[in-house]
C-alpha cells in the first residue's frame, strides 16, 4: 500500500492542475460551511440562513452536508484528470512494463479517492460541530448527534461519485469524451425519471400525487446519480421560513439509496477492473 501512495504522491505532484484544484476545492469548501453567517440578496429580499436554522442540531448535519455536496463535481475533475493523463501520457503503459498489475493500478487509484473523500468528510464534520455548537439554540447530546448519519452517507455519495467518475475515465480515456459521457448519462437518466414519474403521476391532484410523490416506490431511484443525490437530501423545507408556512417534514434514513450506492460501487470498480484486462492497451 505504501508503494502505491508513493507512486500516486509522486505522479499528482507534478501534475499542476492537480494541485491547483486540490487547493481551490476545499478552500471553496470551508467557505461554503460558513455561508450561513453571510447576508444573502434573494429576489430582492434578504435572508440570512444561520437565522433561518441551517446551524441548529440536528438539522445542520443534513444543510451541511448537502450544501457541500454541490462541490463534488469540482473534485471529480481532478479524479477525471488525474486518470485521464496516465493513459493521454501513457504513463500506465510505462508502468505496467515497470511492474505494475492491473490490480494495483485499480488500488492505487482507489486509495486516492478513498483519502480525498475521508479529508473532505473529516472537514466537514469538524466544521459542522463547530458551527453547531456555536449557533445551535439545542446542544443536547441527543440532539446533536440525532442525524449525524448524514456524515456518512455524505462519506458514501462522494465515493460512489468518484468510482463511477473512474469508470468512465477508464472506459473513455481522455477527459473530454468523460466529460461528455457523463453529461450525456445524466440526460438519460433524467428522461427515465421523467418517464416514471409522468406514468405513475398522469391525471393526479393535490393530496394523491403527494401521497404518491412521499410513499410510493420509483424504481428510478436506485440509478446511480438518483441514489446518490437521495443519500443527503434537499434540507429548503427545513429552514424556519418553510415551516412558519406549515410545512411539515420528516426526516426517513435512505436505506434503498444506501444499499443502491454500495452496489453501484462495486460494480463501477469490478468494471474499471474488468476494462483494463480486457483492453489490449
Amino acid at each position: 500500500m505504501l508503494k502505491l501512495l508513493k507512486l500516486e504522491y509522486y505522479k499528482n505532484l507534478n501534475y499542476r492542475p492537480f494541485k491547483i484544484f486540490t487547493i481551490l476545492y476545499f478552500a471553496i469548501l470551508i467557505a461554503l460551511l460558513f455561508i450561513g453567517l453571510v447576508d444573502l440578496d434573494i429576489f430582492g429580499g434578504t435572508i440570512n440562513l444561520k437565522e433561518q436554522g441551517i446551524y441548529n442540531f440536528p438539522e445542520i448535519w443534513n444543510f451541511t452536508t448537502w450544501i457541500v455536496a454541490l462541490l463534488k463535481i469540482f473534485l471529480g475533475l481532478i479524479i477525471v484528470f488525474s486518470i485521464s493523463q496516465e493513459f493521454t501520457n501513457r504513463m500506465f503503459k510505462q508502468n505496467t512494463i515497470d511492474g505494475l498489475s492491473r490490480k494495483e493500478f485499480i488500488e492505487s487509484k482507489l486509495l486516492t479517492i478513498i483519502i480525498f473523500t475521508t479529508v473532505s468528510t473529516l472537514i466537514v464534520f469538524i466544521i459542522t460541530m463547530f458551527l453547531g455548537h456555536q449557533y445551535s439554540k439545542v446542544t443536547d447530546p441527543a440532539k446533536t448527534y440525532e442525524e449525524v448519519y448524514y456524515i456518512g452517507n455524505y462519506f458514501v455519495k462522494l465515493f460512489t461519485f468518484f468510482s463511477f467518475l473512474m469508470f468512465l475515465s477508464i472506459l473513455l480515456r481522455k477527459s473530454m469524451f468523460v466529460f461528455l459521457g457523463f453529461f450525456a448519462y445524466w440526460v438519460a437518466e433524467k428522461i427515465l425519471t421523467g418517464i416514471e414519474a409522468y406514468q405513475k403521476l398522469s391525471g393526479m391532484q393535490g393530496e394523491q400525487r403527494k401521497a404518491v410523490l412521499e410513499h410510493d416506490f420509483f424504481i428510478t431511484s436506485l440509478l446511480p446519480l438518483e441514489s446518490m443525490s437521495n443519500l443527503t437530501p434537499n434540507p429548503l423545507m427545513r429552514l424556519n421560513l418553510v415551516k412558519v408556512m406549515g410545512v411539515k417534514y420528516e426526516a426517513h434514513y435512505p436505506t434503498e439509496s444506501m444499499i443502491a450506492c454500495i452496489i453501484w460501487s462495486v460494480i463501477f470498480i469490478a468494471g474499471s477492473y474488468w476494462i483494463l484486462r480486457k483492453r489490449d492497451w
